[in-house]
């Protein structure tokens, strides 16, 4: 089943594009979320006549990552953990533990952005990716320290 995107979405496909999709998932997860319309004729004309619209608004979306980027960059959070002697952390450190710190900071990113690839698993210094747009990825110094 064909579907026009209606969002970026990281794996399928960026915004405008028609991809092909298991009907299931366009029923109960793309069309209800507003994420996909489907593709039908009404459907791409309409789209074509909004593109400027969504252009002008993936800019705007794209500048405002770009400078939360160029604040997570001056950014080095610690965040505290119960570890081994061996420096082996019990558990990992989160997405949301990630976001909380950072909001602790004073900078507000939602929890599906984190990409922690791998996950960590041990105390010292480690890089984070986050995603915040398509275009704009950041990175972020976490350091996990043994909590006292």
């Amino acid at each position: 089943m064909e579907v026009i995107l209606l969002q970026d979405m990281r794996g399928l496909g960026g915004r405008g594009e028609v991809v092909d999709v298991k009907p299931g998932y366009a029923r109960n997860y793309l069309y209800p979320r507003e994420l996909a319309a489907p593709s039908t004729v009404a459907n791409r004309h309409w789209f074509e006549s909004q593109r400027s619209k969504f252009d002008a608004r993936h800019a705007a979306e794209r500048s405002a990552a770009a400078e939360v980027a160029a604040e997570l960059a001056a950014l080095k959070i610690k965040i505290a953990k119960r570890a081994s002697e061996t420096g082996t952390l019990y558990g990992s450190v989160t997405p949301t533990e990630i976001v909380e710190a950072l909001a602790s900071k004073g900078v507000q990113v939602h929890r599906r952005m984190v990409d922690l690839t791998g996950g960590i698993k041990a105390l010292g210094e480690h890089v984070v990716r986050v995603d915040l747009h398509t275009e704009v990825i950041a990175e972020i110094a976490v350091e996990v320290v043994p909590e006292t």
